[in-house]
This record gives structure tokens, C-alpha cells and sequence, in this order.
């Protein structure tokens, strides 16, 4: 099982990678990050990605209906503009869940439905130690 290092290094074998973070959202802070950062700064990256994912686990519509309390409530979230896409992919954890991978691919190279199954898989085999 794989520790936030190699489950980074991983992300960025994906088609278009740029970048990704592990980010906890309740601190805004990054606990691992590789590539470039959009905007060229990782921990505003992670604090301004962390904003996004609190907003969307914390409020009810974006949350499922019968939602797992040991789970976070939403599974993932996709942004995308003219360049990038970017996919946060919410991890469960032993403890309290507040994490996040944050993948950001280039959109001409990207293949975004690739990235978020394989985001997935990243986050369900990940070990937080």
C-alpha cells in the first residue's frame, strides 16, 4: 500500500498530469505535493482547493443522502476551465476523513474519466501513517 509519496508520483503517470497534492481540508495545508502548481504556489493552491472541498462536504445538497458517518459525504469534485481539469478525490481514513487528493491535468492531454477511476484507486489503497 502506498504512502503519500508514491501515491503522488503515481497521479503524475496519469495522461497530462501536472500536479497533484494531498491537501487536508480542514487546515487548508498540503501534506504532499509534486509537478508544478497552477498559479505557481503549492500552499495556496492546497488552501484555495481546501476552501472548495469544505464547501461541498460541509453543506447538505452536495452531500448523499444516507451518508456513511465514518465516510467523507461527497466522493469527489471536478473543476474545469480552458486549460486544466482539476479532480479532488475525498479519502477515507482510519481517523476523520479530512483529506483530499488533488489532481490537475493539462485538458488537451488529460483524460479525465482515466483520472478520476484511477484516483480513486490511488485513494482507496492509500496509507496515512
Amino acid at each position: 500500500m502506498p504512502g503519500i509519496d508514491e501515491c503522488l508520483l503515481e497521479a503524475m503517470r496519469l495522461p497530462g498530469a501536472r500536479g497533484a497534492a494531498l491537501v487536508d481540508w480542514t487546515s487548508g495545508l498540503a501534506l504532499g505535493t509534486v509537478g508544478e502548481a497552477p498559479g505557481g504556489d503549492h500552499e495556496t493552491t492546497a488552501a484555495e482547493a481546501a476552501e472548495l472541498a469544505r464547501l461541498a462536504a460541509e453543506h447538505g445538497a452536495f452531500a448523499a443522502g444516507d451518508a456513511d458517518a465514518g465516510r467523507p459525504p461527497v466522493e469527489d469534485l471536478i473543476v474545469s476551465n480552458q486549460e486544466r481539469y482539476h479532480l479532488l478525490r475525498f479519502v477515507v481514513t482510519p481517523f476523520d476523513s479530512t483529506v483530499f487528493l488533488h489532481l490537475w491535468l493539462a485538458r488537451e492531454e488529460g483524460n479525465l474519466a482515466l483520472a478520476r477511476i484511477r484516483l480513486g484507486e490511488m485513494a482507496d489503497r492509500l496509507v496515512l501513517a
